[in-house]
């Protein structure tokens, strides 16, 4: 019995230890982000425990302020999932419907584009032309949301019929984000806190707008050229909203992760919604679907963020109750193959 049970043992080392890849061999992967450079950090959940919780590099240059777990960065469009979820919470609250047109809600847009969904705006099948894309080429002032759907008001063309393809569309994130505020009666920012990040005990998560709160523990962000980080922070895109303004730590992301795993925010039906491809997507690496600001991949569901000094990628394989989140203030490398291998790293056979 005494061998049997220290055979035993042996196993459940050699189990343990291959289930949770050597921390030296992560530090190798994430190399880049070391020393007086933009930083990264890193988390990976399993089993809703978080096996690694990192942080690499300088989120302040200008001070040597490190990163740390606590650091705040621009999600960028990782933002997405937050908007939609705000849209879902209404629908599942009987406030709005996903088949309600967008013009019931802000009837300022175009009236060619009276046909367009919230839902097709949701899954980015509404055919916008993209706000980038009409702003001055010159612009050096940022653009609000109420610019962007200005610009829209005035904007009769589109890609295609609404509900016929995909395009990826920043500008219905942002109209999404105004839709919030008018079915609430809220400020977006008011809106997602007290309704996504209170509830979810992400207390240092904000919807960033210039004259708000400030961002605590904030990172700035850098971009690499010739050979030196010099900061780049804002761009004229910047002061959009509910296409990429929210600030968040990878500590808060794992309650955001937690939520997603049963109703204590979303409906089973609205979170089945959004991590189902409601619309195809050809022609994006490793992309087969779109749900409800989520990449659809297989089994995997993930979206990545880019803006002016930052990248971000959260990568969920909910099977495997997996997940990894890289949160970056730098403008390159991209993240999501890196965030890909190492949660490679952590999948069960």
């Amino acid at each position: 019995m005494r061998t049997f049970a220290l055979l035993l043992s042996l196993l459940l080392c050699a189990t343990s230890h291959a289930a949770s890849p050597d921390t030296a061999d992560v530090d190798a992967m994430m190399k880049a982000y070391q020393g007086d450079v933009p930083s990264a950090s890193l988390l990976v959940i399993k089993d809703g425990k978080a096996v690694l919780r990192k942080s690499y590099g300088l989120a302040v240059l200008e001070s040597h302020e490190a990163a740390t777990p606590e650091t705040n960065y621009r999600l960028a469009s990782v933002t997405k999932q937050f908007t939609a979820a705000g849209i879902l919470l209404l629908s599942d609250h009987g406030k709005l419907s996903l088949d309600d047109r967008v013009r019931r809600w802000l009837p300022e847009l175009n009236a060619a584009h009276d046909a367009i969904t919230i839902r097709q705006l949701l899954d980015h099948s509404g055919g916008l032309i993209d706000y980038e894309d009409l702003m001055p080429t010159d612009a050096t002032d940022q653009i609000s949301d109420a610019g962007v759907l200005k610009l829209l008001a005035a904007e009769p063309r589109s890609y295609f019929p609404p509900g016929t393809s995909y395009r990826y569309s920043n500008g219905g994130y942002v109209l999404l984000g105004l839709v919030i505020e008018r079915a609430s009666g809220q400020a977006l920012p008011d809106f997602l806190r007290r309704n996504i990040f209170q509830p979810l005990g992400m207390t240092h998560t904000l919807l960033y707008q210039r004259g708000g709160p400030d961002v605590p523990h904030r990172a700035y962000g850098y971009s690499e050229e010739n050979g030196h980080w010099t900061r780049t922070d804002q761009s004229p895109t910047s002061a959009t909203r509910g296409d990429g303004g929210i600030y968040s730590s990878i500590d808060d992301m794992a309650k955001w992760d937690a939520a997603l795993y049963d109703h204590r925010l979303l409906s089973d039906a609205s979170r089945n919604a959004a991590f189902s491809a409601q619309n195809k997507v050809t022609g994006e690496e490793d992309v087969d679907g779109y749900g409800f600001g989520w990449r659809i991949h297989g089994d995997v569901r993930w979206h990545s963020g880019e803006t002016m000094g930052f990248r971000n990628v959260i990568i969920r394989w909910p099977k495997q109750h997996l997940t990894v989140v890289m949160l970056t203030n730098r403008n390159d490398p991209e993240p999501y193959h890196t965030a890909l291998a190492i949660g490679q790293r952590f999948l069960q056979p």
